[in-house]
């Protein structure tokens, strides 16, 4: 059975397209009442700088200035991550709530390719044979790998590269920025590169490396639960992650399997604001040890570039299962756990 998803074609960061000097722009924010009152920015992609800000009135947040260049933008608002879009000259509209964006060139260029990446999908969840799946699955490689060379010049081909890279082997990474060298210009693009390699570091069989957080006026250091003779699930989540939210009933499931008979979980909030970590573990009942303000430490260490990324280490430290999530997570831990438990 085919087991590839198709990628959404989200925002990612981009680099500069040569503009003759700086012009304006104007893009709102159609948000709730909920975010009235709130300040909301405007974030770079790339490199997290803060671009601009506004208070939400009237569920409006309404961002004026000049740019050079195009870039892409998060809009965050109390530490969410409401939406992102292309900042670029002209007027730009995005509606949270329906997670639409309109207005500017690259913001319609991003469209109009998503828009043929749903059809693909469509026809390719219709398909009757496997066959028929990845034959159209080509096709949707196929548009993007075009889509993408024929536009590495300008911030569409950019975006395209930057999701096609996550799924990159490290020597295929390095190997295809070296060969396109304006892709170095990007801060996401070198950190990318990096966590590649830590990644690999970081496999099953290798020990585990260690990291600190800081919460609450201690430091934690998973040297002080990983390595000291009991299996550790560290699952390294967000708040604000759907995914992450969606996993916690199989980190639960095995949780209540093996807490009792001596393996551990442990929880590594990691890209959050504490408030948010901590009412989200108070919402979704979490009742393992969960180590909040995990920043960006955690991730960089084990080359982690999307979450959740949850991690099985065994009694001396050694990292035995990575990367697996839902019925694949279970059998893998199971596999190992079970067996390990009745030998006692």
């Amino acid at each position: 059975m085919i087991k590839k998803a198709f990628l959404t074609l989200g925002l990612a960061a981009v680099s500069a397209l040569a503009l003759p000097a700086a012009e304006p722009y104007k893009a709102t924010m159609h948000l709730s009442d909920d975010e009235n009152g709130a300040m909301a920015y405007l974030v770079n992609y790339d490199n997290g700088a803060k671009v601009d800000s506004v208070m939400v009135d009237d569920n409006l947040a309404v961002f004026q200035g000049t740019i050079d260049n195009p870039i892409v933008v998060r809009l965050t608002i109390d530490g969410q991550r409401m939406g992102q879009f292309f900042l670029e000259p002209g007027n730009i509209d995005l509606d949270v709530a329906k997670r639409a964006v309109t207005g500017g060139k690259f913001n319609t260029l991003n469209n109009e390719l998503e828009a043929k990446a749903a059809e693909i999908g469509k026809r390719f969840q219709a398909a009757a044979t496997d066959a028929d799946k990845e034959k159209i699955y080509k096709e949707y490689q196929d548009l993007l790998n075009k889509a993408m060379m024929d536009n590495l010049d300008n911030p569409l081909g950019y975006l395209i590269f930057l999701q096609q890279a996550y799924e990159m082997q490290p020597a295929e990474l390095v190997k295809f920025v070296d060969a396109h060298p304006a892709l170095k210009n990007s801060e996401r693009v070198q950190k990318l590169i990096k966590a590649n390699e830590r990644k690999l570091a970081t496999q099953p069989g290798n020990k585990f490396a260690d990291f600190t957080v800081n919460y609450d006026g201690k430091t934690y250091r998973l040297s002080d639960v990983v390595g000291k003779g009991k299996y550790v699930l560290v699952d390294f989540w967000a708040s604000w992650c759907g995914p992450c939210r969606r996993e916690m009933p199989t980190i639960k499931a095995l949780y209540n399997k093996y807490h009792d008979a001596g393996p551990e979980v442990l929880g590594v909030a990691v890209w959050d604001e504490v408030p948010n970590t901590l009412q989200a573990v108070k919402d979704l009942d979490l009742p393992w040890t969960i180590w909040p303000n995990g920043k960006t430490e955690p991730t960089d260490v084990y080359g982690i570039s999307g979450i959740p990324c949850i991690i099985l280490f065994g009694p001396d430290g050694t990292i035995l299962v990575r990367d697996k999530q839902g019925e694949d997570l279970t059998a893998a831990v199971e596999a190992i756990l079970t067996p390990a438990l009745l030998k006692k």
